[in-house]
């Protein structure tokens, strides 16, 4: 499991309300090429997030779907793509300073099934550099953002 977190400059409500914007994760994770959500409307227990993610080999589609979703607090998802790499996301935010900043914790597994054994040893390597580019990122995107 790779566990990463980040302090943010903003009360849990609206670190929240941007990271459960699935179709916006473009904005903050560079990997991701393309997203969205089905069904439209609000994000909530069932909503899948459809990204099309640049991999070696080229751009691939990866689908999740949210089984855990309580906000201003944690929301989670489990690939369900058909692949060798199965990933669980669970993010967390809590609050700091009375409220006035959050931490936001990512908690992400790579499960990897037959060959997908070997790729997950990759993948994993590959994310640990990752998360924290991602994460700097999001901090400065919801630091900054008109609020």
């Amino acid at each position: 499991m790779i566990r990463a977190g980040i302090e943010i400059d903003r009360p849990p409500g609206d670190v929240f309300a941007y990271v459960e914007q699935l179709d916006r994760h473009g904005e903050w994770q560079s990997a991701i090429v393309s997203a969205r959500k089905e069904p439209p409307g609000p994000t909530r227990v069932g909503t899948r997030n459809i990204e099309v993610r640049k991999v070696p080999g080229g751009p691939r589609d990866f689908v999740s779907e949210i089984f855990q979703y309580d906000p201003p607090r944690r929301i989670a998802a489990r690939g369900i793509s058909k692949g060798p790499i199965r990933p669980t996301i669970v993010i967390t935010i809590e609050p700091l300073d009375g409220g006035t900043r959050s931490r936001y914790t990512l908690e992400l597994t790579l499960e990897g099934r037959g060959i997908g054994k070997l790729f997950a040893i990759f993948a994993r390597r590959a994310a640990r550099r990752q998360v924290p580019i991602d994460e700097q990122r999001l901090k400065e995107v919801l630091e900054h953002e008109e609020r």
